[in-house]
């Protein structure tokens, strides 16, 4: 009983605390803010996942400044009811939903041939949708879901589109990834889990799995005038940790202290639009500044490798 005082009277000190100074919290918590002004008339924009979270505020900013934004979307409900509350906040808003199913490479492939018979540019390309701590799944090509979705699926998805960026060049990739990549590993002789499974891991090999496809894409693409850099986000407050019951309480606990969706997308915007990064490619950001890349995001070697395995499993040649 003593035990449980003594827990009940923390608990309620730190209540306290954070109550006295959520603002001063909150404040440090929202992290950078992407202050371009750049206005994206003419331009077109791709952003998967963007029918909710960082992925719909980010849709937001770009349609705000004039961009046709496209959300392609798996639920293509929740797409369309995103896009309704797009044009409702932005006047003359160009907004599209199309439906992309990135864990059934059938369906990418489908999205991007009716893609390219559609639309004629594509200047900014957000590899925006994943997934967090799900139980163990496959997708539709037998992949594990982490590295099928957050990886392989964003993968081929490029791979059908880089063609339509290269001729609608300056263009830009931005690739959704996350601090969790520092404490990734590609795991060549399990890439799919199958021999054991954590669904923290699994995760965090998926954001390397991001970040090694940037820096590989960015050499490949050298002097294209294409760039490509990814980005981590914050812990922001969203669905993604909706399959992880410890995580969802401690969102629940800590929600002072994460970022919101608008506050989470602005690197996101950033890396889109800012002047500055006309020219910027394989760097990761976050809070609209550069940031650290752990040592096994930078080993060129291993990105090559994952490279090269990801078109293997994909049945292409990218060259």
């Amino acid at each position: 009983m003593h035990v449980i005082v003594v827990l009940a009277a923390g608990l309620g000190v730190v209540a306290l605390i954070l109550r006295l100074f959520s603002d001063q919290i909150r404040k440090y918590a929202a992290g950078g803010v992407c202050r371009s002004t750049a206005r994206l008339d003419g331009k077109v924009v791709l952003i998967t996942g963007a029918n909710s979270g960082i992925g719909k505020e980010t849709a937001l900013d770009l349609a705000s400044r004039g961009a046709r934004v496209i959300l392609a979307c798996r639920d293509r409900e929740k797409g369309e009811e995103a896009a309704t509350e797009i044009r409702t906040r932005v006047g003359g808003a160009k907004v599209e939903v199309r439906e992309l199913d990135l864990a059934d490479t059938c369906s990418i492939r489908a999205f991007a041939q009716r893609f390219l018979r559609e639309v004629d540019h594509l200047h900014i390309l957000i590899n925006n949708a994943g997934i967090m701590m799900c139980p163990y799944m496959k997708t539709a090509d037998g992949f594990e879901m982490h590295i099928g979705v957050n990886h392989l699926g964003h993968f081929l998805l490029t791979y059908l589109l880089i063609g339509l960026l290269k001729r609608s060049a300056p263009s830009r990739i931005v690739v959704v990834s996350s601090l969790a990549h520092n404490f990734g590993w590609i795991r060549f002789h399990d890439l799919h889990s199958q021999g054991s499974y954590n669904s923290g891991l699994a995760y965090c090999q998926s954001k390397l799995a991001n970040v090694l496809f940037t820096r590989e894409l960015a050499r490949r693409l050298h002097g294209s005038n294409v760039t490509v850099n990814s980005v981590h986000p914050g812990t922001v407050r969203s669905e993604l940790v909706r399959h992880s019951t410890a995580m969802s309480l401690l969102f629940a606990i800590f929600s002072v202290f994460l970022k919101t969706p608008k506050e989470g997308a602005q690197t996101s915007a950033y890396c889109a639009i800012a002047e500055e990064l006309q020219s910027i490619s394989g760097k990761h950001f976050s809070d609209c500044a550069p940031a650290f890349v752990a040592p096994q995001g930078r080993n060129e070697e291993t990105a090559r490798k994952l490279w090269d395995v990801s078109c293997e499993l994909l049945g292409i040649e990218w060259d």
